[in-house]
């Protein structure tokens, strides 16, 4: 456990590992918002100055603004910095808060990131299959690209669900002398 926070979960060599990819992961999902905001800036500039909106850069708002948001969800879940009911978990104790996890990853986080990726794939296959491009003229091709990010942000988020479950699995079961 960390000597700043009694109540941090120890780690576990995956753990570790998946705390430095996800930093690193953390850090390149940073730069999708800076583009995010220069395709905005670009696209007003582009309506309201030259009188000109385009479809596409429409469309690639949306791209990264999904790529950030499901990316995200990894990060949040490695770092725990994702939602939760904090006036509840404050008055817990810590192990009963790891029990909560436990079952919370086991029962709920696990299944729907399993469910995400099981019907995500196919959602991405017929996509790549009948080429499919945007409906909207002058819109992107590949829409099977942007559909692939459900499926791999869920595989990060699992992975991220696993580096959470090791450690609180080491907090409940691990070694006492740790």
């Amino acid at each position: 456990m960390s000597a700043t926070d009694p109540n941090a979960l120890p780690h576990t060599a995956f753990s570790a590992w998946c705390s430095g990819f996800f930093a690193r992961l953390t850090g390149a999902i940073s730069w999708l918002w800076f583009a995010l905001m220069i395709v905005i800036v670009g696209n007003v500039i582009a309506r309201y100055v030259f009188g000109e909106g385009r479809v596409e850069f429409e469309e690639i708002q949306w791209h990264l603004y999904a790529c950030g948001f499901l990316f995200g969800i990894a990060a949040c879940m490695e770092s725990d910095r994702h939602v939760r009911v904090d006036v509840l978990r404050a008055s817990m104790n810590p192990r009963l808060r790891s029990w909560i996890e436990l079952y919370g990853l086991l029962l709920l986080f696990f299944p729907f990131v399993a469910l995400l990726v099981v019907f995500g794939v196919p959602f991405v296959a017929e996509s790549f299959f009948v080429n499919e491009t945007s409906s909207a003229p002058g819109g992107l091709p590949l829409r099977w690209l942007i559909k692939l990010t459900l499926p791999l942000a869920m595989i990060l988020a699992a992975v991220a669900g696993l580096s959470r479950l090791s450690r609180v699995w080491l907090h409940l079961f691990g070694d006492s002398r740790s």
